[in-house]
């Protein structure tokens, strides 16, 4: 049978009519509209719904910046045919509507692999990737349904505002890099719904299926019946209680900020945190361990043992594995390397 030819400069042109800008997310188009023309823009493509309408969307509501977009597929290898079918697939769709795309595969790829471990190869390979070009900026087709599943899996691990408020429509990563999310204020169920009327066809990952993955049992089981349960649109509550915790957080981040606590000798001035709420002394050790390098991971216990001793503000000294030491001297929390036994 004759493969049909997809007219996907017609398709995205529909699917925005469908979806027009005041639908993505406020902040996005706002940040988007003051970036430079000239800018490289990173859009990862898997080639299912959520990736397609994000690329479609950026081509049609941006036709000045196309010929600065680059798709970026990267093949897991897990599903054989299908993964490389996936791959075709992008490069047809890519080639359609004048879009470079960079592809990449994991070449050590696992029989099979975590969630955790694929997500980790998918984004070393965005690095790279974006490194090549030169570009900062990445977009990511993550929707309201993501946000649901997120904050159910991160509670189930007990995160913190800035865990809870994940995925952000703008999120701020090392050297100067963002990542970008527009479709967090659209459901799964809307964007199936303006790709079928734009006549578009997608990929279809056959792992969502299966009940292998943390996310995929939230998604078929745990998801609709919350959503049944609440009565009213729970995602709509979950996407609007993520809008306040990233509120919530970024208030904590000025706070901290202002208070600066690190010294200049990288010591953390405990006396600054005194009288102040347990969340801005979790969040400044958090911070302050976080930078520092060489220093093995702190378990949940040990760092609640820390953190009551940096409150309590007494001299003491806690182990931090075999390479270092929690030294609190005089209202200071500073690291005490540990001397090596001679051989």
């Amino acid at each position: 049978m004759k493969r049909r030819v997809q007219d996907w400069g017609k398709c995205a042109v529909e699917l925005a009519g469908a979806l027009p800008r005041g639908r993505l997310h406020p902040t996005v188009v706002a940040w988007a509209e003051a970036r430079p023309v000239r800018e490289g823009w990173g859009v990862a493509f898997s080639g299912g719904t959520d990736s397609l309408a994000l690329l479609l969307l950026l081509w049609a509501h941006w036709p000045e910046r196309r010929t600065r977009l680059v798709a970026l597929h990267f093949n897991h290898r897990l599903r054989g045919a299908e993964s490389r079918g996936d791959a075709l697939f992008c490069r047809r769709v890519c080639a359609a509507l004048g879009v470079e795309l960079i592809a990449g595969q994991w070449e050590d790829a696992p029989k099979t692999a975590s969630e955790a471990a694929a997500r980790t190869a998918r984004f070393d390979f965005f690095q790279r990737a974006m490194g090549l070009r030169r570009m900062r900026v990445l977009w990511l087709g993550q929707q309201e349904d993501d946000i649901a599943e997120t904050m159910l899996m991160r509670i189930a691990r007990g995160s913190g505002t800035a865990g809870l408020a994940a995925p952000r429509p703008l999120q701020e990563q090392a050297a100067g890099r963002m990542h970008v999310r527009p479709l967090l204020t659209l459901k799964k169920a809307e964007i199936i719904s303006a790709l079928k009327s734009a006549g578009a066809e997608w990929r279809e990952d056959s792992s969502n299926a299966g009940d292998g993955y943390f996310r995929n049992r939230l998604r078929k089981a745990v998801v609709p019946a919350w959503n049944k349960a609440s009565g009213r649109d729970a995602l709509a509550g979950a996407a609007l209680a993520r809008e306040l915790l990233e509120e919530d957080d970024a208030a904590l981040e000025h706070w901290l900020k202002d208070l600066a606590v690190e010294a200049n000798d990288g010591s953390l001035e405990l006396a600054k945190l005194q009288g102040k709420p347990r969340a801005l002394f979790r969040r400044a050790l958090h911070r302050w361990l976080g930078a520092k390098k060489g220093l093995g991971a702190l378990s949940r216990q040990g760092f609640e043992r820390l953190l009551a001793a940096a409150e309590a503000g007494g001299d003491t000294r806690q182990s931090l594995g075999c390479t270092a030491f929690a030294v609190i001297r005089r209202q200071r929390l500073l690291i005490q390397k540990s001397e090596r036994r001679a051989d």
